[in-house]
């Protein structure tokens, strides 16, 4: 059996150490918001799920999609910058933390709207299935979104059609600050997906390996047109967003989590199977570390738009009216 542990590693870290850039950012005061929803202890699943997929594949994301978008090679600077934003960010800083998105790399939007981006890769697995095209495409989105009814119309129809889609929930056992238990009264959500006639799996476990060769047959099937849905269990590290300290979570609780980290549990297989020393490892920390640090620094020092680009991609190519022309316009004068 191949091994890909040291790649995993290296994405997963990469993912981790990006997110606390972000937070770095946000208190440096250089966000565009204070709604930023980090991705901290979920970094085994967009990792296993993006080696499994091809490089035209698609996917949407979520309000906490910055993970998921580097694993599937968003670039570090400009994903920072438009968190920032600033104008050489993915989308000109207007989209912000929530809003990214990159067709180059098959990035079709994050949406922050609870499950807002699920029925968007039914619409692309149509065209790949009317086109004879050999893609799938992936919605990544939380637990939330489990309790909403776009989530079952759309695996609906993508079993109806024989999409090539995979829908993929990020279970990390909180909904903002409810317990998953509190919000569902049966907990089996790969026997939901089931019931639509989907292939589904749930995977529980901090070995990003394993993880990934449990997963790959549901990818697989999807393009030949059996879609699946995946469910990765893991634990938000810290608040929703940002800003947000979680009381409603036990500090026992959120130690023993923190504890069961996919992390630290690649690193010492790592060691353990010879495949890379300490050493080794903390090289790479190193590389990793300083390329996040020059991702914050391009943030910082990357230029603000002009104010007309306000206007600008949002209702048609004319170039807008300026802000004082739209003023005069609504004050009558």
């Amino acid at each position: 059996m191949n091994t890909f542990l040291e790649d995993f590693y290296k994405t997963m870290k990469r993912i981790r150490t990006f997110e606390e850039r972000v937070s770095e950012l946000f208190i440096k005061g250089e966000t565009a918001g204070s709604m930023l929803h980090l991705s901290i202890g979920e970094e085994l699943g967009p990792t296993c799920i993006s080696k499994a997929m091809n490089d035209n594949d698609t996917f949407t994301t979520h309000h906490r999609g910055h993970g998921i978008f580097l694993a599937r090679g968003g670039d570090p600077n400009k994903m920072m910058a438009e968190i920032a934003g600033k104008k050489d960010g993915y989308c000109k800083g207007k989209g912000g933390s929530m809003h990214i998105a990159d067709m180059s790399v098959g990035h079709l939007g994050a949406n922050a709207i609870v499950g807002g981006g699920i029925p968007t890769v039914v619409g692309a697995g149509m065209s790949y299935k009317y086109f004879s095209k050999p893609s799938i495409s992936v919605a990544f989105f939380g637990d939330g979104a489990l309790q909403q009814g776009i989530l079952y119309e759309s695996m609906n129809m993508a079993a109806l059609w024989d999409l090539p889609v995979v829908f993929c929930c990020i279970n990390n056992q909180y909904g903002m600050g409810t317990k998953i238990d509190k919000a569902v009264a049966v907990k089996d959500f790969t026997g939901r997906a089931k019931s639509f006639g989907l292939n589904a799996c749930s995977v529980n476990t901090l070995d990003v390996e394993e993880a990934y060769y449990k997963i790959k047959p549901i990818i697989d099937d999807a393009r030949s047109g059996k879609p699946g849905f995946i469910e990765i269990e893991c634990y938000r590290f810290y608040g929703h967003a940002r800003m947000d300290k979680s009381p409603y979570r036990d500090i026992d609780e959120e130690k023993l989590y923190r504890e069961r980290d996919p992390i630290k549990f690649a690193k010492k297989k790592l060691i353990d199977k010879n495949i890379l020393s300490k050493d080794n490892i903390d090289k790479l920390d190193n590389e990793i570390s300083n390329e996040m640090d020059e991702a914050i620094s391009f943030a910082i020092n990357a230029s603000l738009n002009d104010t007309n680009e306000i206007f600008k991609d949002v209702y048609s190519n004319k170039n807008p009216e300026s802000i004082k022309t739209r003023i005069k316009k609504i004050i009558g004068n």
